[in-house]
């Protein structure tokens, strides 16, 4: 793995100058996996074992004038519940390069999954936009069911619902074009209501895949992650990732730590950004 260029630290987020539907686009890192195995990310276990990490992350979009959070990633409550540590959250990540959580207007959840969609209450100002299979799914009777339920968190979930009665959410059916260089996909089979984000950058559309695809190795090879409701939605959904988007580099999954070794970053107060909107490393 190649090491990451990330040039000299900075004590901000420099201001955005772009407009007209283009967006800078930053993967911020705030967990890791480190013992992951192979067999562990594959519904079909691979029998070449090995270490297999992951990476956790939210992601920033940016124009000119408007700041977009997708997804919101999980807190130290859910850390110490589940075991799996944090590096900071990301709300604590969003504050240090400048970018104060209470001040973010619009979050986008691809789905509700503790990982994805945990501290929403550090977003107060924020209205959240998700899908309706998603919140169907998540409040409806398959969460009877503990294997179903596990990668929900009932406190994350009841915080949504909290923001749907303040009339802070706003819910999608499908495929929906949220604002100039911003549209949502639905990409069923993690998630009854997984949606990935079309993002128009100065390199071309960049489409952050979020667990639609966990690993480049899950389009590549066509072999769903170990977590998925429904195979045959994954696969096709594997399939519009790709006419969504115009190359591999143009397609961000949502656990691969290679984002991290392809793409520029850059360090702001101690923070690592990684930079989609510009193009990859060459080989």
């Amino acid at each position: 793995m190649s090491p990451l260029k990330t040039g000299p630290e900075q004590n901000a987020l420099p201001p955005c100058a772009l407009e007209g539907g283009l967006h800078e686009v930053y993967a911020l890192r705030y967990a890791r996996m480190t013992e992951r195995r192979v067999h562990e990310n594959f519904l079909r276990r691979d029998m070449h074992d090995g270490p297999q990490p992951l990476d956790f992350f939210v992601w920033i979009l940016r124009d000119r004038d408007h700041v977009i959070l997708v997804d919101t990633g999980y807190g130290y409550r859910a850390a110490a519940e589940r075991g799996r540590p944090i590096d900071f959250s990301p709300a604590e990540g969003l504050a240090r390069v400048g970018l104060p959580p209470e001040r973010i207007e619009t979050v986008i959840l691809t789905h509700l999954h503790y990982d994805h969609a945990g501290g929403l209450e550090d977003y107060p100002e924020a209205t959240v936009h998700i899908q309706d299979a998603e919140v169907s799914f998540a409040t409806g009777r398959c969460m009877c069911h503990e294997v179903m339920r596990f990668p929900y968190d009932v406190e994350d979930v009841a915080t949504f619902l909290r923001r749907v009665y303040k009339e802070k959410a706003i819910f999608h059916d499908g495929d929906t074009q949220l604002f100039p260089g911003v549209s949502l996909h639905l990409l069923p089979g993690h998630a009854k209501g997984m949606q990935g984000v079309l993002v128009d950058t100065p390199r071309g559309p960049v489409l952050l895949a979020s667990d639609a695809a966990h690993l480049y190795a899950n389009l590549e090879g066509n072999a769903p992650f170990s977590l998925t409701i429904d195979v045959p939605e994954t696969l096709n959904s594997y399939r519009r990732i790709h006419d969504l988007s115009p190359g591999a580099d143009h397609v961000i999954p949502g656990h691969d730590p290679l984002v991290r070794a392809r793409y520029p970053a850059m360090t702001v107060n101690g923070v690592e950004l990684i930079r989609l909107h510009l193009p990859p490393h060459s080989p």
